[in-house]
C-alpha cells in the first residue's frame, strides 16, 4: 500500500462495474450529532457546493484483484461491509450553518451492480473515476462513499472512494483487505478471519463519546493551559510551512503533489536502527530530521509543528471505518543541539508530550485559544501538518493486493505544504500537496533536497552535525 498521486494510477482496460443502493433508501434523523472535524468538513462542503464547485474532500483506494469478478458477491460483500460500520450509513444535512446527522436504517441497506460500459482504463478511466468520486463521494447525501471495477479474464481491478468526512488515512488502508474478504466469503464460502470477524465500534458512537469528552476540558485543564502555552510562544498562530511559499493569508493555488523517496529498505533500517540505539521512535527521528531541515533552511532555532493523532484507542475502532483524528502540537529546541543524535532526545520528548496533549479534543481547544483572546483568524487558519503512518502494520499487509494497493486523495487547491511522511517493507517516502505555483515550488525545492540529504546522512553514517550548510540542489521529485 502507498499514498501516491492519482495520476499514478493506471488500470488496465475492462469492463466497468458500479455499486449503488437499491432504490432510494429511507433515511431517518439520527439523534446524536456528528464529530466536531465532521461538523467543520460538512459546513465547507455545502458551501462549495452552493459555490458551484468541484469537490475534492475526498479519499480514494484501489488495487488490483486475481481471479473472476462475480458482480452480485460483490453487492453483498458491500451490503455487510456497510452494515459494519455504522457511520457509513450516515449522511449530513446542512441548514443556515445547523449540521443534522441523518441515518440509513439496517433493514434498508442494499446494493446492486451496474454495468456501465468498456474503458480503455489509464488517463480515461482516472477521468471518470474522479468525476465519479467528486459527484457521489460527498456527505451530504447516502452513500458518501463510492466501490467501482474493471472487470477483465481472470483479474479485476477494484476502487474505494469516500468523503473524507466518513474516513480517514487508515481506514483506507483497512477497507479493501476487508471488503475482498468479505467478497471471497460470499462468492466462495471462505472462512472470515479475526480482523474482518470481530466486531468494531461505530463512528456515531465515537462522536457521542468526543462530545462527552470535550465537555470535561476547559482552560484550566493543565492538557489545554500547555497548548495554549505553545501557542502563545509562537506568536499565537498555529504552524505555518517553515519556507515562504509566496501566498497571502488565505490565499490558495490549485495542488500540486511531490513525491519523493527518503530511504530504501535499508536505509530506513540503518535509520531505524540509529533511533532504536537512542531509546525514542522512529517517528522522533523523522521530527528530528524535519526540525533539521527547519533551522537550516528556514532559520528555525525551535522546532513547532502540528501532527495527526490517531483517537482510535478512545474504544473499540482500531478496525472501524470514519475519521478517527486529532492533532496536537510538536514543539523543542533544535539549534542548542549539535548532531542529529542529541537531538532525538528533545525531539522524543517533544512527541511524548504532544501524545499528551492529544487527549484534548480539538474542539476544546480552539475554544480555550478564543477564550483566551487568540487572533481569530490565525486560530481559524489551517496549519501546516505532519503525517507518519507505517503500513507495515495493517491486517492486509503482505497480501498481493494490499502491496498492490495505492491510496489517493482529492486534489483541490492548498495554502500549505504538509509533509505526509510514509515506511511501508520497501522504503520510506514523502507526499506532499502543495501549492503548484511557481513561488512556492521553488521554496519547497531546496527544503525537501535537505530533508533527503539528512535521512540519507543519519542512515549511511550513524549521526549528522546541524548547522549552516549550503544550500543544496532541487533534486528529483516524483
Amino acid at each position: 500500500m502507498i499514498i501516491t498521486a492519482l495520476a499514478n494510477w493506471n488500470p488496465p482496460a475492462g469492463s466497468v462495474f458500479e455499486w449503488h443502493p437499491v432504490g432510494s433508501p429511507e433515511a431517518e434523523q439520527d439523534p446524536g450529532r456528528a464529530s466536531f472535524l465532521q461538523e467543520n468538513h460538512v459546513r465547507g462542503v455545502a458551501a462549495g457546493q452552493q459555490a458551484g464547485r468541484e469537490h475534492h474532500a475526498y479519499l480514494a483506494t484501489a488495487t488490483e484483484v486475481p481471479g473472476e469478478l462475480a458482480p452480485a458477491a460483490m453487492s453483498r460483500a458491500v451490503e455487510r461491509f456497510t452494515l459494519r460500520h455504522g457511520g457509513l450509513r450516515t449522511w449530513l444535512a446542512v441548514d443556515g450553518g445547523a449540521v443534522t446527522r441523518m441515518r440509513v436504517p439496517e433493514r434498508a441497506v442494499a446494493f446492486e451492480a451496474r454495468p456501465a460500459g468498456e474503458t480503455v482504463g489509464g488517463a480515461a478511466f482516472r477521468e471518470y473515476a474522479l468525476a465519479r468520486f467528486s459527484r457521489e463521494a460527498i456527505v451530504t447525501s447516502y452513500p458518501g462513499f463510492v466501490v467501482g471495477a474493471i472487470r477483465r479474464p481472470g483479474s479485476f481491478t477494484l476502487y474505494y472512494g469516500c468523503d473524507h468526512a466518513l474516513s480517514d488515512g487508515i481506514s483506507q488502508a483497512l477497507v479493501l483487505p476487508e471488503l475482498l474478504e468479505l467478497y471471497r466469503a460470499e462468492a466462495g464460502g471462505a472462512e472470515l478471519g479475526p480482523f474482518t470477524s470481530t466486531p468494531t465500534g461505530g463512528f456515531p458512537e465515537y462522536a457521542a463519546a468526543e462530545h462527552e469528552l470535550a465537555a470535561e476540558f476547559g482552560p484550566a485543564s493543565p492538557e489545554i493551559a500547555e497548548w495554549l502555552e505553545i501557542v502563545r510562544r509562537n506568536d499565537g498562530a498555529l504552524p505555518s510551512c517553515p519556507v515562504d511559499l509566496g501566498l497571502a493569508p488565505g490565499e490558495t493555488a490549485p495542488m500540486r503533489p511531490i513525491e519523493f523517496d527518503l530511504l530504501d529498505a535499508d536505509g530506513t533500517a540503518a535509520f531505524d536502527a540509529v533511533c532504536k540505539a537512542e531509546g525514542v521512535r522512529f517517528i522522533a527521528g523523522v521530527l528530528a530530521a524535519v526540525a533539521v531541515a527547519d533551522l537550516e533552511i528556514a532559520g528555525k532555532p525551535d522546532y513547532y509543528g502540528m501532527i495527526v493523532t490517531s483517537t482510535r484507542d478512545r474504544g473499540n475502532y482500531l478496525l472501524s471505518q470514519g475519521w478517527f483524528c486529532n492533532f496536537a502540537p510538536v514543539a523543542f529546541p533544535v539549534r542548542s543541539a549539535g548532531t542529529f543524535r542529541e537531538l532525538l532526545a528533545h525531539a522524543h520528548a517533544g512527541y511524548e508530550r504532544a501524545l499528551r496533549l492529544a487527549a484534548a479534543p480539538v474542539q476544546s481547544v480552539i475554544t480555550a485559544l478564543l477564550m483566551s483572546g487568540a487572533d481569530p483568524a490565525k486560530v481559524a487558519a489551517s496549519p501546516n501538518m505532519l503525517s507518519y503512518i507505517d503500513f507495515r502494520r495493517f491486517p492486509g499487509a503482505g497480501t498481493p493486493e494490499y502491496e498492490h494497493g495505492q491510496l489517493f486523495t482529492g486534489e483541490g487547491a492548498t495554502g500549505n505544504a504538509s509533509l505526509w511522511i510514509n515506511r511501508d517493507r520497501h522504503h520510506l517516502y514523502l507526499g506532499c500537496q502543495s501549492p503548484g505555483s511557481p513561488a512556492a515550488q521553488a521554496a519547497l525545492a531546496p527544503y525537501h533536497a535537505r530533508l533527503r540529504e539528512i535521512f540519507a546522512a543519519v542512515a549511511a553514517d550513524g549521526d549528522r552535525a546541524i548547522g549552516p550548510r549550503e544550500v543544496i540542489g532541487a533534486g528529483h521529485h516524483r
